[in-house]
């Protein structure tokens, strides 16, 4: 009997299917051109993810730049795309090419969707890895994954932005000390908070407006890795509008285990070197003991939302003692007011900034309250 269209897909066993790789393969996905369908390509994220990879997923409706400037920031060992509209002939060379322009045309390109088989081979001429008809299985998409990843070397590349995110990955994987400038840029702010409260999201508003007001701005954003399968699904920056921001923010995910910290001192200096003088730390969710962040950064703000709690949990000890300033976002939720008063027996002369971040309410405030 056919399945039913609104049964559930059959996940894969949860498996680390990638120990044995020189390092845990990272996968940019990205859905490119005019294709607005993302259930697909979020059933491949999870398998992913749940086989020991570490997943960035950029979002619906990208450009070749914006997915060629995420792919390289993000330092992926394979770039993964798919689009509809019989676009493919036009958008995918325009892909190949950006990718050079951004320093990386050594970039390993995997394209999947609707491909009629006459255009397969024009692809791999124009320098596609691998083409995925419909109907290729998570096994076979796995196994393309793990034929691309290779041990991390040097770029050839002079490309400033490039070779620090090569850099940052030899850190993170512990593999060998990067080379390249160091210093500590000019303000480093952290953004921590409870799962759900909105952090990404005021982190691509104050994106938008550091550019708007021709600033820099660097990102190091921080997910859970998975306690079975060792791997991630890095969807953070996905918030971001690549398309307006363009290569004026830096934006890196990366995945820890708990507060694991160790290699953010050494990423923080290479942010610094490679001329970023802004620098925002997004922590992975928060619950209340999660501290550890304010022993790497200047300033320390805490995102709550309305209905977090009541008066009482207010006066727990842990994450709301290290915020150095507050944001109440979703400022327009019920009972908003009545956590402002609450939070401010709490925060004593620390500033409370509250923010609409889906609507860019408070967002100018903010930014001039952590970078002042």
């Amino acid at each position: 009997m056919p399945r039913l269209t609104t049964e559930p897909t059959t996940p894969i066993e949860k498996r680390d299917r990638v120990a044995d790789l020189p390092h845990r393969p990272r996968v940019l996905l990205g859905k490119m051109g005019l294709d607005g369908h993302d259930r697909g390509v979020k059933l491949i994220a999870r398998a992913m993810r749940d086989s020991g990879i570490h997943v960035i997923y950029s979002g619906l409706w990208q450009t070749p730049r914006s997915l060629a400037i995420s792919a390289r920031d993000e330092d992926a060992d394979v770039l993964a795309c798919s689009m509809m509209s019989n676009s493919h002939l036009v958008l995918v060379p325009r892909l190949i090419a950006e990718c050079g322009k951004v320093g990386r045309p050594d970039m390993v390109i995997n394209v999947g969707g609707i491909i009629p088989v006459e255009d397969v081979q024009t692809l791999l001429d124009a320098g596609i890895h691998q083409v995925y008809h419909t109907g290729t299985s998570v096994q076979e998409i796995i196994a393309g994954v793990r034929e691309v990843t290779r041990p991390h070397g040097d770029l050839s590349t002079e490309h400033t932005v490039a070779r620090l995110g090569r850099s940052i990955s030899l850190v993170h994987a512990g593999s060998r000390p990067a080379k390249g400038p160091r210093r500590r840029p000019a303000q480093v702010v952290g953004l921590t908070g409870s799962p759900g409260a909105g952090k990404s999201t005021l982190v691509a508003a104050m994106a938008a407006i550091a550019v708007g007001a021709g600033e820099k701005l660097a990102v190091v954003a921080f997910d859970p890795m998975s306690p079975i399968t060792n791997g991630a699904l890095l969807g953070d920056r996905l918030r971001v509008d690549f398309k307006s921001v363009d290569e004026n923010v830096y934006y890196r995910s990366l995945a820890i285990v708990g507060e694991n910290y160790q290699t953010l001192p050494q990423i923080i200096t290479l942010i610094g070197g490679a001329g970023f003088d802004k620098l925002i730390i997004e922590t992975v969710g928060a619950g209340q003991n999660d501290v550890a962040i304010r022993e790497y950064v200047d300033r320390t703000a805490v995102v709550v939302v309305p209905g977090m709690g009541d008066s009482v949990q207010m006066e727990k000890a842990g994450i709301l003692e290290i915020a150095d300033l507050f944001v109440v976002n979703k400022a327009d939720f019920p009972q908003e007011s009545k956590l402002v008063r609450e939070l401010k027996d709490v925060a004593g002369p620390r500033p409370i900034y509250e923010t609409i971040a889906t609507q860019g309410k408070g967002i100018v405030e903010l930014w001039d309250g952590l970078f002042e």
